[in-house]
């Protein structure tokens, strides 16, 4: 076990030892100057909140900064972020938001990728502002953030690997992204370390439930998985096998009702339509009430599941892919059919493909057993020093 050190006192244990599969390079010095920014828990207002205390190394680096709402707590008490805290591994691999054909006999172009729920920004460097600034999250200022970076135990340094980026506020915003992006896109930060990794690799075997699991997540006849959280299982390159397609679906997650903003009933969160780029075509009403599709990579781990994180088991998760269409009273308790869509965006939810087109008094596409094999099989994604967590849920 080793401890690792975070700015402001706090310290986090994780097996460190057992993620790695082959010996990894150092840390260059911009590499080890994000990891500082990414523990340091004085950039916040006021202090006490840093990078890890939401997206939290014990983990899989996602994770409620204590809050039981399904959403993560801000550093100031009563405020909370907007929606699930995701986790920051592999995001080397994550694609530059853009448009493409699905298929190759698509006639129209789909939106893919970029980082967070709804692709809103291209680069870590260019999403770690939002955090920072928001009110309900870090709740910092760049003066507030120049000032405690040239202060930090870790400014000499910072200094001397962004020459002048100290000087004014704007620039020791743009070294503070640049350090952390160097950090969360490094090798370190993409262990692939999984007995599924090990499975393509052909050094470990799935058991009998894990296997079942394997075929039920593929089956275009039970839970389908695959169409979206696509993975490469005859090719030994891990880095194939990511569990997305990095597209984006209007799946119709039931309201979070615990989540002390949608209170208000006019409240909605509108995914990918929210956009604010203007030179891509994002914005349009058809793309409203669509998310990005996320990697199932160590997904076991998570405290929380869907964009508002409005299940806290990973059985539920899969039940609802399973029954939404089949008994939409299961999870939609008031009544109200896809209540956190408005009902102006509600014909974009998909009901088309498998298991949603199912439906209401039909039989469920999978039975229990099928179920409990899938999260046998999910549980195989979760790199080796997040296990014990995993087994925990």
């Amino acid at each position: 076990m080793t401890i690792l050190p975070a700015e402001g006192g706090a310290r986090v244990a994780v097996d460190v030892a057992a993620a790695f599969v082959a010996p990894k390079p150092p840390p260059t010095r911009r590499e080890d100057l994000g990891r500082r920014i990414f523990f340091d828990t004085n950039l916040s207002t006021p202090p006490g909140t840093s990078c890890a205390s939401c997206h939290d190394p014990a983990r899989a680096f996602s994770g409620n900064h204590g809050s039981t709402c399904g959403v993560a707590a801000g550093s100031r008490p009563g405020h909370f972020a907007r929606r699930n805290t995701p986790s920051v591994l592999y995001l080397k691999y994550v694609p530059a938001f853009h448009f493409a054909f699905a298929d190759d006999d698509d006639l129209v172009e789909s939106p893919f990728a970029g980082l967070t729920w709804s692709g809103r920004a291209d680069s870590v460097a260019e999403f770690s502002r939002s955090p920072l600034f928001d009110p309900d999250e870090m709740n910092a200022s760049e003066a507030e953030v120049s000032a405690k970076l040239r202060g930090a135990p870790y400014a000499s340094a910072l200094a001397d690997e962004f020459p002048g980026a100290l000087e004014t506020p704007g620039g020791a915003v743009r070294a503070f992204g640049e350090a952390l992006e160097a950090y969360l896109t490094s090798d370190a930060m993409a262990p692939f370390t999984s007995k599924f990794d090990d499975y393509l690799r052909g050094t470990a075997k799935l058991s009998p439930l894990e296997q079942r699991g394997l075929a039920a997540f593929k089956s275009s006849k039970k839970g389908a998985c695959a169409a979206c959280h696509r993975f490469a299982e005859m090719s030994k390159r891990t880095s194939r096998s990511m569990f997305t397609n990095y597209g984006y679906d209007a799946v119709a997650v039931p309201r979070n009702r615990d989540v002390p903003a949608n209170a208000d009933p006019r409240r909605y969160d509108l995914g990918l339509c929210e956009r604010k780029q203007t030179d891509k075509p994002s914005s349009a009403p058809q793309w409203c009430a669509q998310f990005r599709t996320p990697s199932l990579r160590n997904v076991a781990v998570r405290e929380r599941f869907m964009h508002n994180g409005a299940f806290s088991k990973l059985r539920d998760v899969v039940a609802f892919y399973n029954t939404r269409g089949t008994t939409p009273s299961r999870w939609y308790t008031r009544g109200d059919k896809f209540d956190d869509v408005p009902a102006k965006y509600q014909d974009n939810v998909n009901v088309m493909s498998l298991p949603y087109n199912q439906a209401k008094g039909e039989k469920p596409p999978m039975d229990d057993e099928d179920i409990d094999a899938i999260v046998a099989f999910l549980e195989t994604l979760t790199d080796e020093p997040y296990r014990s967590a995993a087994r925990t849920r």
